[in-house]
């Protein structure tokens, strides 16, 4: 299984993209930030990584409301990689 799950597309991680040259990417929850960097490098060679910051997203209540009653739960727990880059651009919808 790969250390990238999938890249983060919202409107505030666009307007980063294109002002901090900054992406984000859901990754595993045990991998390192080397690891992070070196997928990447990998999966797109033509940038250069040069920091890579991360964040465990925590869990948190979800809820809804059912014939038999109020079903609650919680979504689960999640690590964000924030990746900034030195040279290159990722274009995550050239793939599609």
């Amino acid at each position: 299984m790969s250390i990238l799950i999938q890249p983060l597309i919202t409107e505030k991680l666009t307007r980063i993209q294109e002002e901090q040259q900054k992406y984000a990417f859901k990754v595993l929850k045990t991998a390192t930030k080397p690891q992070i960097k070196k997928a990447i490098e990998e999966r797109y060679p033509e940038v250069k990584v040069s920091k890579v910051n991360t964040m465990i997203v925590p869990s948190k209540p979800k809820g809804r409301h059912t014939r038999s009653g109020f079903v609650e739960g919680r979504n689960a727990v999640w690590k964000k990689a924030i990746i900034t880059l030195k040279e290159g651009e990722i274009d995550f919808f050239s793939e599609i």
